[in-house]
């Protein structure tokens, strides 16, 4: 009688996932086979062959195939930090400048990280008098907050003058970004800082900065108008005659009068959201000339000149109507307060002359630190395989080694912060990426803080 019970074949045996595991020595081998064209089938049959068969290997043919498709698209989601990290380590070696700090959480994954390349911080050095940051993007896979620094250059252009990622927009967390940008900036706060209208950056500004003047960005709160007044009957026309309350209005007496009839026309003396805006400050005014509807105030004992348009206090350049009036009051020499630095052809910008860091394709350290611990190794083995006691000689010394090595590790794994000074190779490969959070689409906004 025949027997058609067949042995299962081993090759289609599927071991558990969690017991599947690749090795340094095997993902090597699978590296180096791969560069030198050999098929993963071929690959795998060789590590068959060196071991005397399927049963004696912890990971199956379709193990080789995805780390070489996951190494060639290099979309590991546990390798995220790590190659953040690298990729913050490679800056570094371009240009000693480049500066960088992470704040980690106990288990290494990311809460808090800065960075600014040299032409950023030497930048700032021009065109540090106002900043502006905004955090209005957040990251799809891990819904960290993505913030950036940002001044105007010579041009009237956004200069980048730093970058942030953020795990939460608390008080604590806004403190850790401002004092780790003023650090790399040399300390200097700038005299102006621009925001949106959040709680926490209000108070972690004041806290770190107690001298700049804070303001709330005029686009954000322009943006805020149909979520904050859609609940009131012909909220359209609200907003049409508020954006021409703040956009034409050139003057204390002209803000003050318009936004005044404009709650009352509309019943929004009442609001919060509107109560909490006042009118700027200005000076007493000691001598004026009107110039195309627009008021210009001359000080010919101080030198000063202001006019209604506020061009000279928007971009530093004096307006044609100032101009007029100087040239009126036969002024031959217009005062050096208003001839900033920025535009003067005899400033030398040394932030020109920085090379901007760009990055290069990968180079994994560790494959190449593995590859020439091995090759030593090799000598050491060969050497001790003469005999019983040589053997157990090295094996003693491996033992120490090893206690030592994860002594090292472990005492490393309980540093909360990393930065420019002290961060290696060894270190950033501990970083953890934060837990990722499953969206569809983009963010639907970003994380939420408390506003005024």
């Amino acid at each position: 009688m025949l027997d058609h019970s067949y042995p299962c074949c081993p090759s289609k045996v599927e071991m558990l996932k969690q017991h599947r595991k690749l090795s340094m020595s095997i993902r090597r081998t699978i590296e180096n086979n791969e560069e030198a064209g050999i098929r993963p089938s071929k690959t795998y049959q060789s590590f068959v062959a060196a071991v005397g068969g399927h049963r004696e290997l912890n990971f199956i043919e379709k193990d080789v195939r995805n780390y070489i498709t996951r190494e060639v698209r290099n979309v590991s989601e546990q390798e995220d930090a790590k190659e953040f990290g690298k990729y913050l380590l490679r800056m570094k070696e371009k240009n000693q400048n480049f500066f960088f700090e992470l704040e980690l959480e106990e288990d290494q994954s990311i809460k808090l990280a800065f960075w600014a390349d040299a032409r950023s911080i030497a930048a700032f050095e021009y065109f540090g008098d106002v900043i502006s940051f905004d955090t209005t993007y957040n990251t799809n896979r891990y819904n960290l907050v993505y913030g950036s620094f940002v001044g105007v250059n010579h041009h009237g252009q956004s200069t980048l003058l730093g970058c942030s990622l953020m795990k939460n927009e608390e008080i604590e967390s806004f403190k850790w970004l401002f004092q780790c940008w003023l650090r790399c900036m040399g300390g200097n706060a700038p005299k102006g800082f621009l925001t949106d209208q959040c709680a926490s950056m209000k108070r972690a500004l004041e806290a770190c900065m107690p001298t700049t003047i804070h303001r709330w960005c005029i686009w954000h709160i322009m943006k805020n108008i149909p979520s904050k007044l859609n609940g009131y009957k012909g909220h359209a026309k609200i907003e049409q005659e508020m954006s021409q309350v703040v956009w034409n209005s050139h003057s204390k007496d002209s803000f003050d009068r318009n936004w005044n009839d404009f709650l009352l026309n509309f019943g929004l003396v009442d609001n919060k959201w509107l109560s909490g805006y006042s009118v700027y400050e200005v000076g007493e005014q000691v001598s004026s000339s009107i110039f195309n509807k627009f008021v210009v105030t001359y000080d010919s004992v101080a030198a000063e000149i202001k006019c209604q348009c506020l061009l000279f206090e928007s971009r530093g350049i004096l307006c044609r109507h100032a101009l007029s009036v100087l040239s009126f009051e036969q002024v031959s020499q217009v005062s050096l307060r208003y001839i900033l630095e920025r535009w003067s052809k005899k400033v030398k910008r040394r932030h020109t002359h920085i090379k901007n860091s760009h990055d290069e394709p990968l180079l994994e350290q560790r494959s190449k630190s593995f590859d020439e611990l091995v090759f030593r190794s090799q000598n050491i083995c060969e050497f001790a395989s003469e005999s019983e006691e040589l053997t157990v000689i090295l094996h003693r010394a491996y033992d120490t080694v090893m206690i030592e090595m994860e002594e090292l590790k472990a005492k490393r794994k309980g540093t909360s912060s990393l930065s420019h000074e002290d961060a290696n190779l060894e270190s950033v490969n501990e970083l953890q990426s934060p837990p990722r959070i499953r969206t569809r689409g983009r963010p639907k906004n970003r994380l939420g803080s408390k506003k005024y």
